[in-house]
C-alpha cells in the first residue's frame, strides 16, 4: 500500500525535488510512498527531465501549486507514466465531484480551455518517481492557466483526498492480480 503524508509547511517545487529518497527525506515514510505539499514553483529549463521541454527552452513556474512527488520503488518506467495518467485521472474525477469538469489530455488537465497541471514520471536509479504540480494561483506561468483558488477549491483536502484515492486504486490494483488463474 502507498504511504503518503501532507507537508504541513510550505514547501517550494524547483525539480531538484523529482529524485530518489526526496519523499523519505520529507516524511520518514520508507517504500511506496508520496508528499503531498503545497508551494511556489520555479522550475527553470536545466532542470526539467521531459527531454522535448529541454529543446523548446520552456520553464514551468506558478506562485502557488498544490504538488504530489510519488516515489515506486522497483517499479518501471512505462508503469509510472500509467500510474501518473491514473493520478491525473483521479484528480479529473474529483474535480468533477465539485462540479468542474476538466478536460484530461495525456498527462494534464485543462479547464474552461486554460491548464491546470503539469506532470512528469521519470526513472531513478532505484525507482520511479511522478510529479504532479495542480496550479493553486498561476501567476508567471508561460502559458494561459487556471488555478484551484480562481476554482473556488481548498488544496490540501484535494490533495489529501487525492492520495488516499491513489493509493486505494493501487491497492486493489496489486489485489486484482492476485485472484485470478493462469489462462491457456
Amino acid at each position: 500500500m502507498l504511504a503518503h503524508r501532507i507537508l504541513e509547511e510550505p514547501t517550494a517545487y524547483t525539480g531538484a525535488e523529482l529524485r530518489s529518497g526526496w519523499v523519505r527525506e520529507q516524511t520518514g515514510l520508507d517504500g511506496d510512498a508520496a508528499a503531498g505539499f503545497v508551494g511556489p514553483c520555479n522550475v527553470p529549463n536545466a532542470n526539467l527531465v521531459d527531454l522535448d521541454d529541454v529543446r523548446a527552452g520552456t520553464f514551468i513556474r506558478a506562485a502557488s501549486m498544490a504538488h504530489v512527488i510519488a516515489e515506486h520503488p522497483g517499479c518501471a518506467l512505462p508503469e509510472a507514466v500509467l500510474r501518473q495518467r491514473l493520478m491525473v485521472a483521479i484528480l479529473g474525477e474529483l474535480l468533477a465531484g465539485t462540479g468542474k469538469l476538466a478536460r484530461r489530455d495525456g498527462d494534464d488537465l485543462y479547464y474552461d480551455g486554460r491548464k491546470l497541471t503539469v506532470s512528469i514520471a521519470a526513472p531513478s536509479s532505484v525507482s520511479s518517481l511522478i510529479h504532479l504540480g495542480i496550479n493553486v494561483d498561476p501567476a508567471g506561468a508561460p502559458v494561459p492557466a487556471i488555478g484551484l483558488r480562481e476554482m473556488q477549491i481548498d488544496a490540501r483536502p484535494l490533495l489529501s483526498d487525492l492520495l488516499e484515492r491513489y493509493a486505494r486504486e493501487l491497492d486493489t490494483a496489486a489485489y486484482a492480480a492476485t485472484k485470478v488463474k493462469t489462462v491457456p
